[in-house]
Formats: structure tokens, sequence, C-alpha cells
């Protein structure tokens, strides 16, 4: 699949979503965003599919932020909440997805862009990325999830930090934060990613998927609830028969077969 704004390749179970729109640094407009949503709405829907990765086209961003000439012209404040929502949309559907996104970060991260790393599940950085909410310089806040994602990654104070100042940090920094989980050279990002991918895709995919939606919707409950959530949902996987080839591959000493039921 190819169009203006995005790249789609299929490897294998993985799908590789690159925005191509690098003579901007890759900054996100609303197509561009359509577009990122499209794409992840086939992958969830293809069976053979098991693990996105999200990049940026070149070495310079893997995304800017969001199309500041699009913010420019909004005509008021119902239209640039509708501009927030579009984005909103897209960030809460990637966290509602049964299917895992890595986020493969390769030079800028910022505003919007940030925000996109910061709605898949794992991140992995080159050790040139760079990071920030920069919208306080813009005389506006974060409106794609930064307030919102970010503190849950790295603490309040942290968060605040970073958006009230608009600073950048690096892929070290970010990495002491808990903003990625790996740094890696810049020149083997893409490797590494797919590495991570294909290791993540060979897993149980129910059970993959049960971990991500027991983590996500878990944060947002009280521990005691929490739990009782995660036994239920290890209740409906020890049933699977994923379950059953897993427990009976560890005891006979054999590699299982996953199908997926």
């Amino acid at each position: 699949m190819t169009d203006d704004n995005i790249l789609v390749a299929v490897e294998g179970p993985l799908t590789i979503i690159t925005i191509n729109r690098e003579r901007v640094r890759n900054a996100l407009n609303q197509a561009t965003i359509a577009e990122i949503q499209t794409a992840l709405r086939a992958f969830e829907a293809d069976l053979s599919q098991r693990v996105a990765i999200i990049t940026g086209a070149g070495d310079r961003a893997f995304a800017a932020g969001a199309d500041i000439t699009e913010i420019r012209v909004l005509p008021g404040a119902d239209a640039a909440r509708r501009f927030s929502e579009a984005a909103h949309d897209l960030g809460l559907f990637m966290h509602q997805m049964a299917k895992p996104i890595i986020a493969a970060i390769n030079g800028y991260a910022l505003g919007g862009g940030l925000e996109l790393a910061m709605s898949c599940d794992v991140r992995i950085a080159a050790e040139t990325a760079m990071f920030g909410q920069p919208e306080i310089n813009l005389g506006i806040i974060p409106g794609w999830g930064g307030t919102q994602r970010l503190p849950r990654l790295i603490g309040p104070s942290a968060a605040r930090l970073l958006c009230m100042t608009g600073d950048m940090i690096t892929a070290a920094e970010a990495l002491r934060l808990g903003l990625v989980e790996r740094v890696v050279p810049a020149a083997s990002l893409m490797d590494e990613a797919r590495t991570l991918a294909m290791k993540i895709a060979s897993k149980a995919p129910l059970a993959i998927a049960a971990i991500k939606q027991a983590v996500n919707r878990g944060l947002d409950m009280p521990l005691a609830e929490g739990c009782m959530y995660e036994a239920a949902l290890f209740g409906a996987i020890a049933a699977t028969d994923d379950a059953k080839e897993g427990t009976s591959a560890f005891l006979e000493k054999r590699q299982p077969t996953w199908k997926g039921q």
C-alpha cells in the first residue's frame, strides 16, 4: 500500500507503517492521522498479522509534531476541539487494539509525534532521537494526549516540567525517565524493532492481547479491582486451546504451535 502520506509494508507477521512526509519532518496533518488509523484497522483485522511497527521516513524525524499550517488556520474553539478529537480517536483506538504496536523512533518525536509514539505499546529509540512537547512555545497546550499519557509514563512532575518549558530531551534522558524502553544505535533501529516484533509475534496471540488489555484497562482501576480483572482474563485465557498447547509443549520439551484459539 502506497499513498501520499504513509507507506505500509507487510513482512511476514509484521506490518510496518512509515510516515512518509520527510520534506516536512513527517509532520502529522489530518489526512496522515486518518491514513494511519485506516492502516491499523486493516492490520487489526488481518489474522495473519501479529505486530505493527510505526516509524518515520528518513533519519531526521519520527514525526516532528502536528502540521502547524493546519493549526494556524483553525477558525475557532469548536474547530480546534474537533482537530484534537480526531487525533484522540486514533490514540484511543491504538490503546484498545488487541495487537501490539511498536514505535521505532528514528529522530525528532515532538508534540503530536511524541503523542503518537506514546500511544504505541513499546517505544524503541535511536540514540540520536529527541523528544518534547513544545506546544507551549506556540501558546497552546498538548492536544493529542500529551497531558494524559506523559504523566502516566514518567510521572506528573516530570510531565508538567516538559509541557510547561517546551524543552527537548535526548534519547538517553527519555530512557532514564521511562519514556522509551530501549535506545539503540541509529543504524540498527529497524533491525532491533523487527527482532523485538518477531519475538512478540512468536508468542500466543490471545495471551498477548489479554496482557495488553489487562495493563491498559487495569491502570484506570483501583488495585483490588484490577487484580480481579486480571483473574477473569487469566481464567478465560487458561481455557483456550493455546494454553493447553503451551503447557503441553513445556512438559513435552518442544516448541508450541499457536492457533489463536
